[in-house]
Order: C-alpha cells, then structure tokens, then sequence
C-alpha cells in the first residue's frame, strides 16, 4: 500500500493508493478504442473468429491480431482453436479488478461530497 499526501485548501489530505497494480492490465487494455470495440463487440456478439472481428474492427488482421493479444494478457479473452481458424469469446469477469477499484473509489467520493453537503447545510444562514 501507498500513501499519497494532497494538500486540499491548507488542509491535509490523506488518500490511500491500494493495490491498483491488478486493474492496471485491464485498464491498459481497455485505453484503446480499437481494443475496446473489439471486446464490447465479443460481450455482444460471443465467440467470433479473427477474420469476423477484423471485418468488424476495420482495421488490418495483424493489428487486430495484436489487440487481441493485449486482450488476452489481461486476460479479457480466450481463444481456442478450430482447424486453421482461431475463435475468441470475452472474459468479463475478468473486469473484476476494475470494477473493485471504481467502488473503492466511488466510496471514498461519495463519502466526500456527503461530508462536503453537511458543511454546505450548516454554512446556511
């Protein structure tokens, strides 16, 4: 765990940075647009071969091919083998590390805007 100091109108501020390090894959991942689309579309669609994701994405095989890879790192999809045809289906629970780190910090903001409207309600004449 690390500890970042913030100062917040000559107050100190303590925000706790913990363990972000297994959502960072998947953030990476999920940066690119391209790649995005790609898991968006197998969430949608299910399994699709790479041909189909690259008719899809709009982009040349081998640059889906490497999405896909970046994909599969973080671990967001699977692939599997059929002949000379590789089929990919999406992975969300793998978005769990992501999802833990959005509630962690959406609990540490509404906790702040809660206390931020208490103060508001007793600045009122």
């Amino acid at each position: 765990m690390v500890t970042f100091l913030l100062t917040n109108h000559n107050h100190l501020v303590m925000v706790l940075h913990v363990k972000p390090a297994n959502a960072n894959p998947v953030f990476r991942a999920l940066a690119d647009p391209t790649r995005r689309a790609i898991f968006e579309e197998l969430t949608r669609q299910g399994e699709q071969t790479v041909h189909a994701l690259t008719c899809y994405a709009g982009v040349s095989q081998p640059a889906v091919s490497k999405h896909l890879t970046v994909l599969k790192r973080a671990k967001l999809v699977r692939h599997r083998r059929a002949g000379r045809e590789t089929h990919y289906r999406a992975q969300p629970d793998a978005l769990a590390p992501m999802v833990d780190w959005l509630n962690l910090y959406g609990a540490f903001w509404r906790e702040r805007f809660d206390r931020l409207e208490a103060l508001l309600e007793r600045m009122e004449p």
